[in-house]
Parts: structure tokens; C-alpha cells; sequence
């Protein structure tokens, strides 16, 4: 049973899974992230967050193709595994399970 996700993890990997696996690497995982939430957020933090994640197994990565933009630098894509997938239920789960019958109170969001 996959662990919960800590709140940063859990962002870093609902960007991951809306960019899809030809489009999530650190800088655009950052960039959604920002888009997003309207957080300020470190490519490094990312990157450390990822390494943390694929460690626990919940995602894998892969070089993709070299760009002329980047010098030839391939970028290291992100793919979201099955057990990752399982956390996030579980993690968004439990959110929604803890806001409940909050709307009224929180307001809706978006």
C-alpha cells in the first residue's frame, strides 16, 4: 500500500500527470506548478522531489530525445507508474474526505 503524499509531492506529480510522459520534466513541472498555484517554486526542488519519488518507485524517467535548443541535451522525462497513480488516489482522497461538507465554509475553488 503506497504511502500518502506530502503536499509538494502531490503537486509535482498532478503536474506530471497533466503534462504526460512527452512533456513532464523538471522545468515544465516547475512552470505548471507556478501557472497553477501562483507558487514561486525551484527547479531544484523539483528535481529533488522527483529523485525522492522515483526512489519510492512511484514514478520512473527516461532521457528523451536530444534538442537543438538545449545543445543536443536530452531532457530526463517523467512517467507516473502505476503505484504512484494509487498514491495520488489515495492522497486526493483523503483530502476530499477531510473537506467533505466544508464547501460552504471554503468556497468553491477555481
Amino acid at each position: 500500500m503506497p504511502d500518502s503524499l506530502a503536499e509538494f509531492e502531490l503537486l509535482v506529480m498532478l503536474a506530471a500527470m497533466r503534462l504526460g510522459e512527452a512533456d513532464a520534466y523538471t522545468v515544465s513541472i516547475a512552470s505548471d506548478i507556478e501557472e497553477r498555484t501562483g507558487r514561486s517554486v525551484r527547479r531544484a526542488n523539483v528535481y529533488t522531489t522527483l529523485q525522492r519519488l522515483e526512489k519510492k518507485e512511484l514514478i520512473s524517467t527516461r532521457l528523451g530525445e536530444g534538442r537543438p535548443e538545449r545543445g543536443g541535451k536530452p531532457r530526463r522525462l517523467v512517467q507516473v507508474e502505476p503505484a504512484g497513480l494509487e498514491a495520488l488516489r489515495r492522497t486526493t482522497g483523503a483530502i476530499q474526505a477531510m473537506i467533505g461538507e466544508l464547501d460552504d465554509v471554503l468556497g468553491e475553488a477555481g
